[in-house]
């Protein structure tokens, strides 16, 4: 079978993202029937609703938001799971909405520099390769550099996709300095004409302290090339971790000024609602959601799509 077979064969974004929050949704849905036999809503139903949608990783303040609206609009009065899903998805997207923002490459800004930081095992490296596709497919000319020095593996993961990609990779030996390979990244991206440098980093929480002083000694010297980078810093987060990462943004801010999101393994996790939390309690841009391994399962953030995805509704 050829690849343009094989992709033809492959279920839209939206079926493979329904697909991929399945296991978040059915927990919901199921919940909610069980709770909605029969009933009328009353107290007692929305306690059980709101504990349902903090189970569901969605976080007690949202979760309290959205059961106290839903008995504004519906105490009272006998309603169906269906009802209640459609209302909770409409309600979650318009809570959504200002978060969904893609990532804007400014022209003004040559290269535009990306620097990418997580906990190891999110797929930084992973959410690199894909955003390097992506952008090289809208025509841009992109550069990588491998900034994990300190794991050969992922130099060579993002080596992988540098080939994959066609674009060119700045990498040292394990255990250089990161903050000196972004440096010769950002004096090669600036000679060579890139639009977009996508900086790759360390991720061991286990030493604070070290990454702390790591991060911002590669802020520090991409101001010394170009005083307004880096331009975004991305912050990657395994959905599958739950509310463990809103634990994460709140470190992560510590060390960085984090200005958008990337949310990958959403198609791995039953705590897919963890992405409500986050936009509710943080505001950060979510700029591209994950749902499997290919370029094109890394997809800007579509609030609506999301929300229905959530509450198993087609």
């Amino acid at each position: 079978m050829s690849d343009t077979q094989s992709e033809a064969k492959r279920p839209g974004w939206f079926q493979r993202l329904k697909s991929g929050l399945s296991r978040s949704s059915s927990r919901l849905t199921e919940g909610l029937m069980a709770i909605l036999v029969k009933r009328k809503l009353d107290g007692d139903t929305l306690q059980e609703i709101e504990d349902l949608l903090i189970e569901a990783d969605l976080g007690p303040t949202t979760a309290a938001r959205l059961s106290s609206e839903l008995g504004a609009s519906r105490f009272g009065k006998e309603v169906t799971d269906i009802e209640v899903r459609t209302f909770l998805a409409d309600r979650v997207a318009t809570l959504l909405a200002p978060v969904a923002l893609p990532l804007s490459i400014e022209t003004a800004a040559k290269p535009f520099v990306v620097l990418v930081v997580g906990v190891n095992g999110v797929g930084k490296t992973t959410t690199i390769g894909k955003l390097a596709q992506r952008l090289r497919a809208e025509g841009k000319r992109v550069m990588m550099a491998a900034g994990d020095t300190f794991r050969a593996a992922a130099v060579a993961q993002l080596a992988i996709w540098a080939e994959r990609t066609g674009a060119p990779i700045v990498r040292k030996e394990e255990g250089a300095d990161p903050a000196a390979l972004a440096y010769e990244a950002l004096e090669r991206a600036r000679r060579e004409g890139m639009d977009v440098l996508l900086i790759d980093t360390a991720g061991r929480l286990h030493n604070k302290a070290g990454l702390m002083e790591e991060l911002a000694k590669i802020v520090r010297v991409l101001k010394k090339l170009d005083p307004s980078a880096p331009h975004s810093t991305l912050l990657v987060l395994d959905a599958t971790t739950g509310q463990n990462a809103l634990r994460q943004v709140e470190t992560f801010r510590e060390l960085v000024a984090v200005n958008g999101l990337v949310v990958t393994k959403l198609d791995g996790s039953a705590k897919g609602g963890v992405l409500v939390a986050l936009a509710e309690r943080f505001k950060l841009p979510v700029h591209a959601i994950g749902v499997g391994e290919t370029a094109d399962d890394l997809q800007p953030f579509d609030p609506a799509e999301f929300a229905r995805s959530l509450m198993g509704l087609s």
